[in-house]
């Protein structure tokens, strides 16, 4: 028998269409970004020749420099570009007028700002970062030459930043106008997936589906989501007036990200204590809580994904919110008669479900808010602070100087007339390289994309110029020239070839008005330029390159000391800085640790330990702060200097880990705590006050219960042989108890700036 035919007639080229929408997201949009670059390139050289600028090669360059796929990253580098432009014209301006007729001295003082262009450069982030490169490289582009010829400086200053502002506004013009990509697109996408994977992520652990590794990959993700997003957020406001007017609650949301997210690590980690210490009664005590937080974050039994639906999760997490504390009092009140349970234990998890619940309420609501395009949840001051090694900035800018200072004294001595070009190329690789996390290799890349280029210009120069006539003509020569340095570019592996391939391919063989046929002195040119690379690679590799472990210890021991911050910084937004801060430095790590997956894993336990201790002392430092003004509260009183006293032992804990400096923290906090539990049976303080002691109580218990978790890195402080005793609050996350938290065996997600001053209730707790 033959089957009855049901298939439908087929469309012709109906699968097609996916294929090309498939291809237009991904491969289309690296052909659209060359298109661009290559237009805006050969405008901006169109444009200054008919200016008659006298180097139009210049302004073609700058648009290789500036270039970006996405229209606010354009925007915002041209935007440092022309501030750095500005400033080394003038600093320049100065040099030029002071050692015109001493060139020692003048190249020792070009050096000097170089150096501090470059620590300026590694010391900032993002393209802030790059107006300093610019300030430093453009003084020694506008004077090194100029400096030949002091009469003409102000003059050929002036043409040159001229070739650089047509540059600038032409890369602008194109990436604006043809084929726009912006950022603010990348950032609702973004916005959308992180907020999905958060609550994915909760759900999960909430019911114990979340292993190590899983837990390990996510916190890992979420610390590069953090730094990325901010690094978008501060180009997407020069993109359009809708992207500015949600600056401030994209900043907010940033920042109630970590804190959400470090609330439900402290959670997730004083679970699984818990289970390792055998509470169970405080966690069945707890787990109904804990089921019914998931439900709470869906919206007709999905789970929740845009802005729109989030205003339903926002408003089911503030009912279930307000309702929390009576029900809590009345779980606490039923175990208050059972000699066998803990109630500090009970006190502490029931806090940090509390405000684990507040932060994440926040979080959604201001995700929730972006759907409209004003907000009160708009003003918001706090912002994220990275946070750079003063002496590893300090060495990238030593090391520009070294380098410069030595070029230029071989430039003097041999007199070499592309010494110049030798010079001011040294100050751009040292300052461009030093922001990578291997500025050695980005060098040594660039130098290769140099000697292409080389060879590819010298073609171009003397083999195809002379025989060609008018402009259409030119673009058609340098149009596959320039095609195949900025398709290099798009491929992250050949990224700095490209970027040698382009930039110098235009310095060389980029046509002026008047083109002047001299294979020596184009040869020269190009050999200045790779041996500059070459000795900036040298000096990156031999003089403190940022890759070697003395670096990555320096990091370390900044992100510890970040305890430090949280103990004794100000409290004004002093949990935002602290997050940011400790989140900056893991990306920085991680960049230079790109092969040593036991480094990464280091950093992330160091990153957990160094968040709960801190952001619960952040804790106890504001529940303090709001302590009435009482004889009983006064600093003076020994439950108050016991607190105090425990700060220093902390901190000299997490800048040297030992078991003898281990005993000390533990000691003191344990003084601490005897301290307030004496203090709340002496003064019988009424309902509010002593809420807020109880509170008290739980933070100093929280940082206890840390200190003794076999998971983080402190323990390698114990001494060997040293055991614990049962009781003694100490915990793991290797239980395989049923119920929520109970199977995962590793820390949980990653911190975040927290919101000082949030009000609270301040009866949620105990009675």
């Amino acid at each position: 028998m033959s089957a009855p035919s049901s298939s439908a007639p087929r469309v012709p080229g109906a699968s097609l269409v996916p294929a090309f929408a498939e291809w237009a997201r991904t491969d289309g949009r690296t052909w659209i970004y060359l298109f661009k670059a290559i237009a805006a390139g050969l405008l901006a050289l169109g444009i200054s020749m008919r200016l008659d600028l006298p180097q139009p090669r210049t302004a073609m360059t700058t648009v290789f420099i500036v270039m970006q796929p996405q229209s606010g990253m354009v925007f915002a580098k041209s935007f440092y570009r022309i501030g750095g432009t500005l400033v080394g014209l003038v600093v320049m301006l100065a040099l030029i007028g002071l050692f015109a007729q001493q060139p020692e001295l003048f190249i020792a003082a070009t050096a000097l700002w170089v150096g501090i262009c470059t620590a300026g450069a590694a010391r900032n982030r993002n393209f802030r970062s790059y107006g300093f490169v610019l300030a430093g490289y453009t003084a020694a582009l506008i004077g090194i030459p100029a400096s030949q010829h002091p009469d003409d400086a102000f003059m050929s200053a002036l043409t040159r930043v001229a070739e650089i502002m047509v540059g600038i506004i032409c890369s602008g013009a194109v990436s604006g106008l043809v084929f726009p990509q912006f950022a603010g697109e990348q950032m609702r996408s973004t916005v959308r997936a992180r907020f999905s994977a958060f609550v994915e992520y909760v759900s999960a652990s909430l019911a114990g589906q979340s292993d190590r590794a899983q837990i390990e990959a996510t916190n890992a993700r979420f610390v590069a989501d953090i730094v990325g997003f901010e690094a978008t957020r501060s180009v997407a406001v020069f993109e359009s007036p809708a992207a500015r007017m949600r600056s401030g609650r994209l900043a907010r949301l940033n920042s109630e990200f970590m804190t959400a997210s470090t609330r439900f690590h402290a959670l997730h980690q004083l679970m699984n204590r818990l289970h390792d210490t055998g509470a169970h009664a405080t966690i069945e005590a707890l787990e109904p809580y804990f089921h019914e937080i998931a439900p709470l974050l869906a919206k007709s039994g999905e789970p929740v994904l845009t802005a729109a639906d989030a205003e339903h999760a926002a408003a089911q997490l503030e009912a279930y919110r307000a309702a929390l504390p009576r029900r809590i009092r009345a779980t606490r009140a039923l175990l208050e008669s059972r000699a066998d349970v803990p109630l500090l234990d009970f006190d502490t998890a029931s806090e940090l479900l509390y405000r684990f619940l507040d932060d994440l309420h926040a979080y959604t609501a201001t995700y929730a808010s972006l759907a409209v395009d004003t907000h009160a949840r708009e003003r918001w001051i706090e912002r994220y602070e990275p946070k750079t090694n003063m002496v590893a900035a300090g060495v990238a800018g030593l090391r520009a100087a070294l380098v410069m200072a030595a070029l230029g004294a071989f430039w003097i001595a041999t007199a070499w007339p592309s010494g110049t070009t030798l010079v001011l190329n040294a100050a751009a690789v040292c300052a461009l390289a030093s922001s990578s996390p291997y500025p050695a290799r980005m060098a040594f890349h660039m130098a290769l994309g140099t000697m292409l280029s080389s060879l590819v210009g010298m073609i171009v120069t003397f083999g195809v110029y002379p025989h060609i006539d008018g402009f259409p003509l030119l673009c058609a020569v340098l149009t596959p020239c320039l095609a195949f340095g900025v398709f290099l570019t798009t491929r992250p592996k050949y990224a700095g070839i490209g970027a040698g391939y382009c930039i110098f391919f235009c310095f060389l063989a980029g046509p002026d008005n008047l083109i002047r046929y001299e294979p020596v002195s184009f040869m020269n040119d190009a050999l200045a330029l790779v041996l500059s690379m070459l000795v900036s690679a040298i000096a990156f590799a031999v003089l403190l390159p940022p890759s070697t472990p003395w670096l990555r210890n320096r990091l370390f021991a900044d992100l510890r000391d970040e305890v430090a911050l949280a103990c004794r910084g100000r409290l004004a937004r002093l949990r935002s800085r602290f997050e940011s801060r400790a989140r900056d430095l893991m990306f920085q790590i991680n960049s230079l640790a790109q092969d040593e997956p036991d480094v990464k894993r280091d950093t992330l336990r160091w990153l957990f330990a160094v968040l709960e201790v801190g952001n619960a002392i952040i804790d106890l430092r504001n529940e303090i702060g709001t302590l009435p003004r009482d004889p009983r509260y006064a600093p003076s009183m020994p439950w108050r200097v016991a607190i105090r006293r425990l700060h220093d032992p902390l901190v000299a804990l997490f800048r040297a880990p030992d078991s003898r400096r281990l005993d000390a923290a533990l000691a003191a906090t344990a003084d601490a705590i005897a301290a307030t539990q004496q203090a709340l049976v002496t003064f019988a303080p009424p309902r509010e006050e002593r809420h807020k002691l109880q509170r008290i109580l739980s933070y100093l218990h929280f940082v206890r219960s840390a200190l003794l978790d076999p998971q983080s890195p402190l323990e390698a402080a114990v001494a060997p042989g040293r055991r614990r005793a049962p009781g003694d609050g100490a915990s793991g996350a290797g239980s395989a108890a049923a119920g929520p938290f109970g199977n995962t065996s590793a820390p949980a997600d990653q911190a975040a700036p927290d919101t000082p001053g949030r009000p609270r209730e301040g009866d949620r707790h105990a009675p």
